[in-house]
């Protein structure tokens, strides 16, 4: 695991230019703290360089950048290929001879041999990478298939800059830092930027499954898929799994297995992230089966109750034999990460998950250099709570006619929610106990915007907005589209599970999750990795039979299952917890001042960002206790923190 940076312009000194690709490395230098090292043309007008955590092949063998046999590729790469193993003995029957024992050195056999795009498609892995062709001159940006590793490029004026952290270009002179208005109003929306935006004008994220080749630097890339996500989901569904369901679980098992042998192999110590849930303790199952020792597990725990996931993962570990380690936390602990945040994240990034997940991640890494986790287990197997409520209010919705709900949704909306509390407040006591407290003004307002909605696609995505209208919020802002609005990027099959599945899957999944995992195990050099996203268990995923793609009982049904062949299910079976932290109490008590400080109204006017009007009612309404906008307050705030500290 790596970074890597660099930049392709007019031609430049020698020893400007290694200056130059050195300040962009250093700011990187978390990502890589093992070794570092430059190629540089300086006619050509090409610098490459490379932060490294060694993690294969930890000999000066496996030095990037590296360069081919033959001498026409240069690449710089961040990843891991987990079948380099079986691909190096394929090149070795092709007549390769190695100078060590690399991943990368297999990738360029590779390369050399059948192109780029093969070369890919051939790997199984997490990467992103750089590869500059001597011969065609042509420099190619390529991501992985589900977007576990960054990748992001843009222009100083006629200076092609690309690197694994926006960190890395701003360092370069004339990098682009002009805030993107409407790259703002996403992060209000989703609490997270999707590729292929990024908070800058003029600077982009390569987006998963693709390369992005430039002839020259100021030219326009040429933007290829060698893999699609939407293509795989389409193909599995048409064509599901041929057997029945326990033919289709030994399948998956048969898989994931292999994945997490695969994904085992390093030359440092290895470890897995452990919540207790199903998916981290299916991992975990599978890794303490395939190992002649104790698998080392990793949790943090909260002294409050309705926040700690420890005693699950305790139970856990000791029915597997983990050698498993426990960090409690305080409030106090939380709050000190707090400040670290924006020049961790790089970006406006506000999942409040990111605070618990930097503790762990943190406390792994004093113990080993590389953990495995459960992430993607909800995308691809249908986790999330949400999936069974958008099933609901999509079947209810759709049973009302089009004019006569449009009308019910402005009514409702005409009605203020202070006013809506008031008016259902008798009615508190006679209503179902899972209902109590539950049925709000804020929720009857986002009831009635659901009723507007014409596609099941806006149905979801209101479903999972923070602000519903950024773009009131934001001053000049328009909302740019993404996966979640443009009709050219839907699934196109009737069900809606498998919609919102496939939506996550290319927006929440690369955006949020991996960002929030990627961000915090880099910042304290420490690798992480996801058996469950391997392409291969993704495109088995999608040929589920239908009877195990259900919400009943809280979804997941396959993984449950397997699960129970290893750990029984008393010790899993409890209600899903989020990883969070409790916002709504911070920002009315520790973090009030601090919030009081970012969100001043004559600050806001001053930056000019953001409505100051709205922001200030927004908060003291919160303050107040009228109303719960925590979330919300957690995107403003994280903007305004990040923006104080780029």
């Amino acid at each position: 695991m790596c970074g890597i940076a660099g930049f392709w312009g007019p031609g430049f000194g020698r020893e400007e230019g290694a200056a130059t690709l050195r300040r962009m490395t250093d700011a990187i230098r978390h990502r890589g703290p093992d070794d570092e090292g430059q190629w540089l043309d300086p006619a050509a007008g090409l610098a490459l360089g490379h932060r490294r955590l060694s993690i294969i092949d930890l000999s000066p063998e496996g030095h990037q950048p590296m360069v081919s046999a033959s001498g026409r590729y240069v690449i710089i790469y961040n990843g891991e290929i987990y079948n380099f193993q079986e691909l190096r003995r394929v090149e070795e029957r092709h007549g390769a001879r190695w100078r060590g024992h690399s991943d990368t050195e297999v990738l360029l056999a590779l390369i050399e041999r059948v192109g780029l795009l093969e070369a890919l498609r051939a790997s199984v892995g997490m990467f992103a990478l750089a590869l500059w062709d001597r011969e065609e001159r042509v420099l190619s940006l390529a991501r992985d298939r589900l977007g576990e590793k960054p990748l992001y490029y843009g222009r100083a004026g006629g200076v092609l800059l690309f690197g694994s952290e926006l960190k890395a270009l701003r360092v370069y002179p004339g990098c682009p830092t002009e805030i993107d208005r409407g790259a703002v109003t996403l992060f209000l929306r989703h609490n997270y930027i999707p590729a292929p935006y990024s908070i800058y004008q003029g600077i982009r994220k390569l987006e998963p499954g693709r390369v992005a080749r430039f002839r020259m630097p100021e030219g326009a890339p040429e933007l290829v898929s060698y893999w699609s996500a939407r293509e795989a989901a389409a193909a599995g569904l048409a064509a599901p799994f041929g057997g029945g369901e326990g033919e289709y679980l030994e399948a998956l098992e048969r898989q994931l297995e292999a994945t997490v042998r695969d994904q085992m192999i390093s030359d440092v110590p290895l470890g897995a992230f452990l919540s207790g849930g199903v998916d981290s303790s299916l991992v975990v199952a599978l890794m303490q089966r395939q190992s002649a020792r104790p698998v080392r597990t990793f949790t943090i725990g909260f002294h409050e109750a309705e926040w700690d996931e420890a005693r699950h993962a305790r139970a856990v570990a000791a029915h597997l034999g983990t050698e498993h380690t426990e960090l409690m936390i305080t409030p106090q602990d939380l709050l000190d990460v707090v400040p670290r945040l924006p020049a961790m994240y790089d970006e406006p990034f506000s999942d409040s998950s990111q605070v618990p997940t930097s503790l762990v991640a943190a406390m792994a890494r004093r113990h080993v250099t590389v953990s495995l986790s459960g992430d993607g287990g909800d995308e691809l197997f249908g986790g999330y709570a949400r999936y069974g409520l958008g099933e609901r209010v999509w079947r209810n919705v759709r049973r009302v006619p089009r004019a006569l709900r449009r009308a019910a949704g402005r009514a409702i909306a005409l009605v203020p929610a202070p006013a809506w509390d008031r008016v259902l407040a008798p009615f508190g006591p006679a209503m179902p106990a899972g209902f109590r407290g539950r049925v709000t003004g804020d929720r009857m307002h986002k009831a009635g915007e659901l009723l507007t909605q014409e596609s099941f696609e806006q149905v979801y995505r209101d479903l999972v907005s923070h602000w519903r209208r950024p773009e009131e919020v934001v001053l000049g802002g328009v909302e740019p589209p993404t996966a979640l609005t443009d009709p050219a990027r839907w699934l196109g099959v009737e069900q809606p599970l498998p919609r919102m599945m496939y939506l996550d899957s290319v927006s929440y999944l690369p955006d949020d999750i991996l960002v929030k995992v990627d961000r915090a195990a880099m910042a304290v050099s420490l690798e992480s990795r996801a058996p469950l996203l391997d392409h291969r268990v993704y495109e088995l995923a999608w040929r589920m039979p239908p009877g195990l793609r259900s919400m009943v009982g809280g979804g997941k049904p396959a993984l449950k299952r397997l699960l129970g062949r290893h750990v029984p299910p008393a010790v899993t079976d409890r209600p899903k917890m989020g990883f969070g932290v409790p916002i709504q109490a911070w920002l009315r008590g520790p973090l009030r001042a601090w919030g009081e400080g970012l969100l001043d109204g004559r600050r806001l006017r001053e930056d000019g960002i953001f409505d100051a009007a709205i922001m200030r009612r927004t908060w003291d309404e919160h303050q107040a206790g009228t109303r719960d906008w925590q979330y919300l307050l957690w995107d403003v705030l994280m903007f305004q923190a990040w923006r104080g500290a780029a």
